[in-house]
């Protein structure tokens, strides 16, 4: 078969491409609808291949579970939302947000106008964004991507299938990955766990807090999804002991305000009598443990040939979190750092992608790309950090959201989102209870509307 152009000479030619890309996209949650709508910006050909059946992502609720609970079984039936009934967000509508379109507040039949909002308001604000942008008409629905992969003439060969039709192939010549990070869990090892006869589950699984009446639960974790977790269950077993590392030693034992609710150090082992044993000394007989200990990057259907590997939770060699240096432009990520405000980080870097995408903006060589990406694998090994630690970027998002928006030639990320993200992580440590409810943040909120509307103008 012969090849219209080499992928190597396209990456290598220094002649402006005006031919628009053909571009597939995995996953139609918040990284998938911003990929597509500044793709088609850029006068890009998308099409988003979506296995659930409207879009949201992560952000669409479903009551069902895995049929297994602590998702290890390869050939479990696998439910791709990991939201429990009471999550509320951990941000505020302003700070988590487009930055072009504002989380307003909506009044209406089963709106949540609480600057907090329930998962479903989440989902609403996704839906209007694919609405207003028309990116409904780009998405396959109940279409799974079974394989994807280079084929001899550099393009990617995508092979995806639904319930009422054989599998197809189809030939791309970028792909662009947005299918999220929170559905293959991950389990810490735990001595004697093999024998220990209570019920587990990983935090995935966690709906609601009936199937925990008059237990004694343990929940392993420190996260947010853990302290609201702790919290539900608190309303209705007899116990919940929570196993957490790094505890000041003054925090360790009862929570305030929970006459039902204890804080331990790490687990330092579990037995055959149902007992677990804590690293302060303390041991409790459990029924339960709850595992909100975080999830595995994972791409079944991708084939790179070894370009790309998921190592103890590092995805790459990336360059800048996006693009393998072999594979860019033709390959690239949306979504991967964590501890972030999430919905504008995607869009700077969907329009970074978009944008090299159209030889608008220029990537470094791969020589350059593989030598940043070395240095920075480096500063992580010197400063102690675990590879598994590769993609949190907490304090670090905002040079990296910035650098990104000067490649892209648009305005740096706004102030008032950088520190509302702050007053908010601080306020979660001061009112861990009800920072959803209580904030002293006003004035950031005003600002935000402010240029909420001066982006409506």
């Amino acid at each position: 078969m012969a090849c219209e152009v080499p992928i190597k000479s396209m990456m290598s030619s220094a002649v402006t491409l005006l031919t628009p890309r053909h571009v597939a996209v995995i996953g139609a949650g918040a990284a998938g609808l911003v990929a597509a709508r500044e793709l088609r910006r850029e006068g890009h050909r998308v099409v988003v291949f979506e296995k659930g059946e409207e879009v949201g992502g992560m952000w669409v609720y479903s009551p069902e579970v895995d049929s297994d609970p602590l998702g290890l079984e390869a050939k479990r039936r696998l439910v791709h939302s990991s939201l429990y009934d009471s999550l509320r967000t951990n941000l505020s509508r302003e700070s988590m947000s487009f930055r072009d379109y504002p989380f307003r507040r909506r009044e209406g039949k089963g709106r949540d106008s609480r600057r907090f909002p329930g998962h479903r308001e989440v989902l609403l604000y996704l839906q209007d964004f694919a609405a207003e942008f028309e990116i409904g008409e780009l998405v396959r629905f109940g279409t799974e991507v079974l394989f994807a992969g280079l084929d001899q003439c550099g393009k990617w060969r995508l092979t995806s299938t639904s319930p009422h039709t054989h599998p197809v192939d189809e030939i791309y010549d970028a792909l662009i990955i947005c299918n999220g990070h929170y559905v293959q869990p991950r389990l810490p090892h735990i001595p004697g766990i093999n024998a220990w006869p209570g019920k587990q589950m990983h935090s995935h699984n966690y709906r609601t807090p009936e199937p925990f009446q008059d237990q004694v639960v343990v929940l392993i974790g420190s996260s947010a999804s853990a302290v609201d977790i702790s919290r539900d269950i608190a309303t209705v077993a007899k116990e919940v002991h929570i196993a957490a590392r790094s505890v000041e030693e003054d925090k360790l034992g009862k929570v305030p305000g929970h006459e039902n609710m204890w804080l331990h150090s790490m687990i330092d082992s579990v037995h055959e009598d149902g007992t677990v044993v804590f690293q302060d000394g303390n041991a409790v007989g459990a029924d339960f443990i709850i595992h909100c200990t975080g999830y595995k990057y994972d791409f079944p259907f991708l084939e790179t040939n070894g370009e790309v590997t998921v190592d103890d939770n590092r995805v790459g060699p990336l360059y800048k979190h996006v693009f393998p240096p072999a594979l860019a432009p033709w390959l690239s990520f949306v979504g991967l750092p964590w501890k972030v405000a999430p919905f504008s980080l995607f869009e700077l870097q969907s329009k970074w992608i978009a944008g090299i995408l159209s030889n608008r903006i220029a990537l470094p060589s791969k020589e350059e790309m593989a030598k940043d990406v070395d240095a920075f694998y480096s500063s992580l090994e010197a400063s102690g950090t675990p590879k598994r630690y590769t993609h949190n970027m907490g304090i670090l998002q905002w040079d990296y959201n910035n650098w990104i928006a000067d490649q892209c030639g648009v305005p740096s990320i706004e102030e008032w989102r950088r520190q509302m993200y702050i007053a908010t992580s601080k306020n979660r440590v001061l009112r861990p209870e009800s920072y959803r409810d209580e904030w002293d943040d006003d004035d950031l909120v005003l600002q935000a509307q402010q240029d909420f509307a001066n982006y409506l103008t």
